[in-house]
């Protein structure tokens, strides 16, 4: 029977050309499938064939967990401290192994092992194919539609199959056995049943690879497509630079009569692409980002990582576009946040800010409201400007001489004092149990006290928008820390 085994393997090795360690694995699973039949429960089995004599050998083993984790499966699993009773030196992770009874080949069934064997062949078989594939390092992935699974679409290249997923496709494109399909690909799901090559026809990255295919610059390095933004099936931007001042990267990405961009359109089911011009400068980005709106003003705020852009009324709807597809593009390409209004509106807006910087300068440097108005007409907006910027950027302030700023920088010191103690007042009035909340941090902390949130049930009763307008954190990470500060309530 062993000799038999090793001239099994040897065969099927030559027919189907692949390696005898993996027709030897085929069989040791195939084995080890019907031993674990003659248990009741989820048991692990380990079959060992020589393959020199193809005699081989069966061991019942059971994976060594920490002890604290519990037995999840007790046919299977065995706790530390019970196996180093048996070995010593074992750690986690380990298998204790016992010999048992090895099942004859014969009481497997023929049948049975062919399948096994010829399945786990087909799986090397398909597994090398994908490796030569994607040791090419194409980036596109050419074939044609071989069937539909489940909504997805099974797309056949040579003998590599990938997959092109409902959600990835192009919006009410319809593709029928035997088209003809291109698509990005994403990478390699080995956990997928069937093809592991994941496709895309409506990620950025497609749009990007389809010009660089259109635009033998983009691969000679002369031109960049720095980002991309697609609303799929129906309109794009991509944001382009020129590395040579000779190459212009807008006519370049078009071509002669719109050859180029037509070429990647046509091929997107007529997704109409915007082509901008790249800018170091975010302001004159974002301006590029949302022709063709003509935009009147930019106001960039740093710390929210925000624009206001100010448009006239005949641009609003135009800048703002159809459902609010080109400003929302427009911040997908340049990673801003941008805010679409009027002039009225701006102008409303800084009134009601400048309104609430001359409150604080007034209270706060007991000072009357000319003396505020003037701090604001020359760009202080914090009691930080005032106490810390350079003592001669203040003195180039015409109305005011040293005397008068020398004083004013001392007050904005004195109340920044005040307010930092009034803080940790409030702070200490926090309990020890959101303190030690993980993902705390000591700025965290402050903006919770004087939101007046105490402790770790405040902070729970909290809904996520409350956290976000306290904390100025995003919406994810409120949700996060919220479920965290309830999870007491659960254990409990």
């Amino acid at each position: 029977m062993n000799r038999e085994l090793l001239m099994l393997v040897d065969a099927i090795s030559r027919e189907k050309s692949v390696e005898r360690d993996v027709v030897f694995g085929a069989v040791e699973a195939a084995l080890a499938s019907a031993t674990k039949k003659l248990y009741s429960g989820e048991v692990d089995i380990r079959v060992a064939i020589d393959r020199d004599t193809g005699e081989y050998e069966t061991f019942r083993r059971w994976h060594v967990v920490p002890n604290e984790a519990g037995l999840q499966n007790p046919d299977a699993e065995i706790l530390l401290f019970e196996a180093q009773e048996q070995i010593a030196d074992i750690e986690v992770d380990d298998h204790i192994e016992e010999g048992i009874e090895s099942v004859p080949i014969g009481r497997i069934g023929a049948q049975a092992a062919k399948q096994v064997i010829l399945q786990k062949i087909r799986d090397a078989e398909r597994e090398q194919l994908l490796n030569d594939f994607m040791s090419r390092g194409e980036k596109i992935f050419v074939g044609t539609v071989k069937r539909l699974d489940k909504g997805d679409i099974i797309a056949e290249s040579g003998r590599v199959e990938g997959r092109l997923r409902r959600n990835e496709m192009i919006p009410k494109e319809n593709l029928r056995t035997g088209d003809r399909v291109r698509a990005v690909i994403l990478g390699v799901d080995p956990t997928q049943r069937g093809p592991q090559i994941m496709l895309s026809r409506s990620s950025p990255e497609f749009m990007k690879e389809l010009f660089a295919q259109e635009v033998p610059e983009i691969e000679q390095g002369l031109l960049e497509i720095k980002s991309c933004a697609r609303d799929s099936g129906s309109r794009a931007k991509i944001a382009v630079v020129s590395h040579d001042k000779r190459v212009d990267p807008i006519g370049t990405c078009v071509g002669v009569r719109g050859s180029r961009v037509n070429g990647v359109t046509n091929e997107l089911a007529g997704e109409r692409v915007d082509i901008v011009l790249w800018s170091e400068d975010p302001a004159q980005f974002v301006i590029g980002a949302l022709a063709p709106a003509n935009v009147q003003s930019i106001v960039v705020d740093e710390e929210r990582h925000a624009m206001d852009v100010v448009v006239d009324e005949e641009n609003l709807a135009i800048a703002i576009g159809r459902g609010g597809q080109n400003v929302r593009l427009a911040s997908e390409l340049t990673g801003w946040k941008i805010n679409i209004m009027t002039a009225e509106e701006s102008a409303a807006k800084q009134a009601e800010e400048s309104e609430s910087v001359r409150k604080l300068f007034v209270d706060k440097l007991d000072v009357d409201e000319e003396v505020a108005d003037i701090l604001i007409a020359e760009g202080f907006t914090s009691l930080e400007e005032v106490a810390y910027v350079p003592m001669q950027e203040m003195l180039e302030i015409e109305a005011f001489d040293e005397e008068t700023v020398t004083e004013l920088r001392t007050r904005a010191k004195d109340a920044l004092l005040t307010m930092e103690i009034a803080r940790e007042e409030k702070v200490e009035e926090v309990s020890q149990d959101l303190r030690d909340l993980e993902g705390m941090t000591p700025e965290l902390l402050a903006k919770l006290a004087d939101g007046d949130i105490h402790t770790r049930d405040d902070l729970a009763d909290l809904a996520v928008d409350e956290l976000v307008e306290i904390a100025g954190m995003d919406e994810a990470a409120a949700r996060a820390l919220i479920m965290k500060a309830r999870e007491h309530w659960f254990n409990a």
